[in-house]
């Protein structure tokens, strides 16, 4: 659940310091398309998975608080030194997404092993921290971007033993980012590392308040059923192309969804419909449909008979004398 007031960052960061010791932890991995593998990690370091992803923030947060440090709305993100930001976590849906796999999937997802993925494919590394409170458990998240870089594979590797070279022991090693990136504290993200946040979960801010824009005047119009999990908005803030063909129409002006139907008929296009008379959206192919169908951007050829898909299209002037023809 999403706090009705603005996160406090500084309250949650002296909390979590009064209590670290009696924090445990759990570390996942997750790839680009946001599915998080459990992975297990030795006694021996859960001192460094504290220190590396909790105790630093934590102590980032509390110490540079005393220097005038401020936390503001992502919106009014300007690059400012001194400065983290906070953002909801349901308009980051990437983010979103991988927090409720973890809270709701848990026993579906797998540990992760070299043999079986390919570390090649994986995006970052979310740790999730536990403690008890007054009302329960609570939990926070902290997420790091894994570049390539970070691997050093033990086929091609070699270690230093003493006065000698030996045999990389591990399948893999991991130079574990130190700095901070991002936290995610009770439907809140605190944002550490603008550019970090933007391509660990690639969200575009700009993007996402056009789309959030046009998705009103899209649904003001027409009616539209999502199936779970998928949102308007969230769809054209990822798919740009489509968020750029939406940007270039006058929704206002465009066909009502009874004329749409029909286009889609005589196209033979299968755009679905619920009990209700919803346009109804699986996925992003069905919205790129409906998209596309709302710019006439399928025809009939007249001299074959074949249905066509038009990828650009540019506006012809009327032959000077000759009245206008259709395509």
């Amino acid at each position: 659940m999403e706090n009705s007031e603005p996160f406090d960052v500084f309250l949650w960061a002296n909390q979590v310091d009064a209590i670290k010791n009696n924090v445990s932890a759990e570390l996942f991995l997750f790839n680009r398309n946001y599915t998080p593998y459990k992975i297990r990690y030795s006694d021996k370091l859960t001192g460094a998975v504290k220190s590396v992803f909790m105790n630093e923030a934590v102590s980032f947060i509390i110490n540079e608080a005393e220097k005038g440090l401020e936390c503001r709305d992502y919106e009014r993100a300007d690059g400012e030194e001194h400065v983290i930001y906070r953002a909801s976590l349901s308009k980051v849906g990437k983010a979103e997404t991988l927090i409720h796999l973890i809270e709701n999937e848990y026993k579906d997802i797998n540990y992760f092993t070299e043999n079986e993925y390919d570390f090649k494919k994986v995006k970052g590394i979310i740790a999730k921290f536990t403690y008890p409170g007054e009302d329960g458990m609570k939990t926070f998240y902290i997420a790091k971007i894994l570049p390539a870089s970070s691997a050093l594979r033990g086929a091609s590797s070699w270690e230093i033993n003493g006065e000698s070279f030996e045999p990389f022991s591990a399948e893999i090693a991991l130079k574990m980012p130190e700095d901070n990136q991002v936290a995610i504290v009770d439907g809140t993200i605190i944002v550490f590392n603008q550019a970090k946040f933007e391509n660990l979960f690639q969200y575009d801010f700009k993007s996402q308040v056009l789309a959030e824009a046009k998705a009103k005047e899209l649904t003001e119009k027409y009616k539209l059923s999502f199936s779970e999990g998928l949102t308007l908005d969230g769809i054209l803030a990822e798919k740009k192309p489509l968020l750029k063909k939406v940007q270039a129409m006058d929704i206002a002006e465009e066909m009502p969804q009874d004329k749409l139907l029909d286009y889609a008929d005589e196209m033979q296009l299968e755009l679905m419909t619920d009990d209700d008379g919803s346009i109804i959206i699986m996925d992003d192919k069905d919205l790129t449909m409906f998209v596309n169908l709302l710019n006439e951007d399928y025809y009939i050829s007249p001299v074959n008979g074949k249905r066509y898909e038009i990828k650009s299209k540019k506006l012809l002037g009327e032959p000077d004398g000759e009245p206008p023809r259709g395509i």
